[in-house]
């Protein structure tokens, strides 16, 4: 998996290991004879352990299997609940990408900290653990998740014997050894490739809005009659969402645009500043590192 689509997963899609998960397998498991460790076919069972908690919305786990200390799926039952509790930096150790978080300070957690809260939010309160599979040093969890359409479905965790301990494999081979050759500056520069996307996207979008608009109003429009159409989203006149300032600017006949994003804090948000412009006929994206300056026509 790229290194983009592992930021993704990280800030945008519910629980980190769902839809989007290196190597979970999204798939519904049909009536295959799967040996499964201490599988416990009654799900009476989930009702003889009680919560970890006392507050309902943080038991993250009703199983249909025997869950034993330190085992595989007692870790991704850990690993949700330390989400849930938004207890970021403690689930990101379960997983293999642990070396991305190990050395950062207080300041540097809270910084990444509204991007994960996301994750808090979207994390599923009740998870329901199906079945666990040992082979030597390596492990597989079954577990109901929500997919892209928040329809549950059978997914397959993968886990990592490393000592006495279970890790979550979050990355592939190639993105683990980025992770800790980079260490704790891995995140942040996802966090300006994934911005750096999303921009792209963004002026995209401001590109088919434009069109609409030019056949719907006669002309196009500037970002906040755009906005107030419902053609571009709200949060565009903000940095929250993306890090970067978006401007638009038209003509005065209506008849030629340009639109601009620069990174709200250069070399944290991102370091690539854009230009799109279009003259009537052909619209040009230009893409460039200017210290968080503007790109001038």
């Amino acid at each position: 998996m790229s290194r983009k689509k592992i930021l993704f997963c990280l800030i945008f899609i519910a629980g980190i290991l769902t839809s989007c998960s290196v190597l979970a397998k999204n798939e519904v498991v049909e009536k295959k004879e799967v040996k499964l460790t201490e599988v416990v076919k009654s799900k009476e069972v989930a009702a003889t352990e009680a919560p970890e908690s006392s507050d309902a919305k943080y038991a993250t786990s009703r199983s249909t299997i025997i869950i034993t200390p330190n085992s595989p799926a007692d870790t991704v039952r850990s690993f949700y609940k330390a989400l849930r509790e938004k207890r970021f930096r403690d689930a990101m150790l379960m997983t293999n990408l642990g070396s991305a978080v190990e050395g950062l300070n207080v300041e540097e957690v809270q910084d990444l900290t509204p991007y994960f809260e996301q994750i808090a939010v979207s994390t599923p309160i009740d998870i329901e653990i199906n079945g666990e599979q040992l082979a030597g040093n390596t492990a597989s969890v079954f577990a109901k998740l929500p997919d892209e359409d928040q329809k549950l479905k059978i997914t397959e965790l993968n886990l990592r014997k490393e000592k006495e301990t279970w890790l979550l494999l979050l990355a592939d081979e190639k993105a683990e050894a980025e992770a800790k050759k980079q260490g704790k500056n891995y995140l942040f520069n996802l966090r300006i490739e994934v911005h750096h996307s999303e921009v792209e996207a963004m002026l995209e979008r401001i590109s088919k809005a434009q069109f609409v608009a030019a056949q719907t109003l006669g002309g196009f429009g500037d970002m906040q009659t755009l906005v107030a159409k419902g053609l571009l989203p709200a949060d565009i006149q903000t940095t929250e969402s993306t890090g970067y300032r978006f401007s638009v600017t038209v003509s005065s006949d209506k008849k030629t645009y340009q639109a601009s994003a620069e990174p709200e804090k250069y070399g944290k948000s991102g370091k690539l500043s854009f230009f799109l412009d279009f003259d009537g006929k052909n619209s040009r994206l230009k893409s460039q590192d200017t210290k968080g300056m503007s790109i001038k026509k």
